[in-house]
């Protein structure tokens, strides 16, 4: 542990999921180790009792932030700032389990691992889970397990940020996750990912560290703001899919395009 203080601050975001956080609470905040010294827990303005809850807690670690509107994914740049140990681990509120120390095992990992910016704790096998579905389902064949310096990693397919460590060194120098003005929810994990690619960088899950996520909507209704940020998405590649197709139809482009792979094909 660094002189004078705690190693690893976690921030947790939340908003009218009460049920999920209590359980985030006691099953995996409640077993970090003494490694972590500051969690934060970001209220995005729920009105399902979340600010009772919250209140009743006797953690001396946490700090319960209330937040008077729902900023989304915008509240971690603002909640980290609250913080100042030298590694940084977000939780999401629907990650429902984890084993006693996980953060410990995250950080000891990490520091093994100079080629890796940004480590997640994999997913537990849960058909009910939509990350945990397309990971060990549709996007199944896209990971390798490949071990480094001792540590057995998951990579290849996508890292998500559901339980994930990074550096506050890391953070700092690529300027965090981000800040959208017109956006609450966006995929900030791929985000600050990709700004550490460009630094060398890699994300991948710690495989034999595995944390239960209770997400979509079997657990809990969908935010209106993530609905719009999909329907968004949906209709950004809709419009892609328009002008591929119109390509393609276009003398010589289809073979072109097959022989030097410009484009995936609609």
């Amino acid at each position: 542990m660094q002189p004078g203080g705690s190693d690893i601050a976690v921030v947790v975001l939340t908003h009218n999921r009460r049920h999920l956080l209590e359980q985030c609470v006691a099953n995996v905040l409640a077993r970090a180790s003494a490694r972590t010294g500051e969690i934060v827990v970001w209220d995005n303005a729920s009105d399902d009792g979340t600010a009772e809850y919250l209140g009743s807690l006797e953690d001396p670690r946490i700090r319960i932030v209330r937040n008077e509107r729902n900023i989304g994914q915008n509240a971690y740049d603002v909640a980290i700032r609250l913080t100042s140990a030298p590694y940084i681990v977000e939780v999401d509120d629907d990650v429902i389990d984890a084993p006693a120390g996980w953060d410990e095992a995250l950080l000891d990992a990490f520091l093994r691992l100079p080629d890796v910016g940004f480590l997640a704790a994999n997913l537990a096998e849960n058909p009910r889970d939509v990350t945990a579905r397309i990971m060990y389902g549709e996007n199944a064949h896209r990971y390798r397990i490949e071990e480094r310096n001792g540590v057995r990693l998951k990579l290849g397919g996508p890292t998500g940020g559901g339980c994930a460590l990074t550096s506050r060194e890391l953070y700092d120098t690529v300027g965090g996750f981000g800040h959208r003005r017109r956006r609450a929810f966006w995929y900030e994990d791929a985000v600050y990912i990709a700004k550490l690619a460009k630094l060398g960088y890699e994300a991948a899950y710690l495989e034999d560290l595995r944390v239960l996520h209770a997400g979509g909507a079997e657990y809990a209704p969908v935010a209106p703001e993530k609905l719009e940020f999909w329907r968004a998405r949906m209709r950004r590649a809709r419009r892609r899919a328009r002008v591929k197709r119109a390509l393609l139809r276009a003398p010589l482009v289809a073979p072109l395009n097959a022989r030097y792979g410009w484009f995936e094909p609609p």
